[in-house]
């Protein structure tokens, strides 16, 4: 085989299809700005971008004495605190504030997205980095590693969701149609945290010390996310600065389809249109970074 054809068949990540000068040499160009292309790869790779998913969530459990119990645990903990803090500790009447919804399920239901939210954009943010040794020795789309990382964060979604369903026949709220559109909303928290996740984890190859940024940014987020709070406690003239977060909207969204309470749909389309921008924002500095991975990983 000759020197031409073998280089032909591997090509370095990130590179454009091989442009014949004269003579039998090969050059490669590096990809510039931002193409369908690559997100068309994601399509071809789909087993392996599987079977990542699947040895996350198989490393998460592993060896684990409640195993997916774990997921539950936390959610469901943070629950108990926070009603208990908000209810005894400082008596604030939490049910005045949210429609007269039992506080406790209306915290669990917008916790639970938030923690899938907050635990896809850290293990997405750290995935280059854990997978650097495949990286430098196996050729596949990069955009596989840090999209991967959702399964395991999906799977405790699911996992807890259950105990949402127990707190619903608890409290007797009782599902509405409404609940059918979840998978879409769940579908844009995960198109947000995709965002985030994918940008800074392009960002973490080259700076590191995006692994102590992100968490201590994450817990700001939080408490400026209407989670633990209902957006009736503030100025409705400020409704749009809570819109413009991307999680904003999601949240009262998933949580107004969940507890059967009239969505806002445009505080919803104003957040998912932020995540989508967040989204292609994540995927542009992706590749551009993608060229020098391998080199600094």
């Amino acid at each position: 085989m000759s020197t031409s054809s073998s280089i032909g068949r591997v090509l370095p990540v990130g590179s454009s299809p091989p442009k014949a000068v004269s003579g039998s040499g090969i050059v490669l160009r590096p990809r510039l700005g931002l193409r369908a292309s690559e997100l068309t790869k994601l399509w071809r790779y789909r087993e392996l971008l599987f079977f990542l998913a699947l040895r996350d969530v198989k490393v998460r459990y592993k060896q684990t004495a409640l195993g997916a119990l774990w997921a539950v645990l936390q959610p469901f903990v943070m629950m108990i605190v926070l009603s208990t803090f908000f209810g005894r500790v400082i008596d604030i009447n939490m049910e005045d504030k949210t429609s007269g919804i039992p506080y406790p399920i209306f915290l669990y239901a917008g916790l639970l997205p938030w923690m899938f939210f907050s635990a896809t954009v850290t293990a997405s943010t750290n995935s280059l980095v854990a997978n650097a040794n495949m990286l430098r020795k196996v050729y596949f789309p990069r955009l596989v590693v840090p999209v991967a990382s959702a399964g395991a964060p999906l799977m405790d979604y699911a996992v807890s969701f259950a105990v949402m369903l127990g707190l619903m026949g608890w409290y007797h709220v009782v599902p509405t149609v409404q609940l059918l559109w979840l998978p879409l909303f769940v579908f844009v928290t995960i198109v947000a945290a995709m965002g985030v996740g994918i940008g800074l984890s392009g960002l973490t190859v080259s700076f590191r010390d995006f692994r102590y940024v992100v968490p201590f940014t994450l817990q700001v987020w939080f408490f400026v996310t209407p989670v633990i709070w209902p957006v009736t406690i503030v100025a409705e003239k400020y409704h749009w600065l809570l819109r413009l977060n991307p999680m904003g909207g999601t949240i009262e969204a998933i949580r107004a389809c969940v507890l059967g309470t009239p969505i806002d749909w445009g505080a919803m389309g104003l957040s998912t249109g932020i995540a989508v921008l967040t989204l292609v924002m994540g995927l542009a500095y992706f590749n551009y970074a993608e060229r020098r991975f391998a080199d600094v990983v």
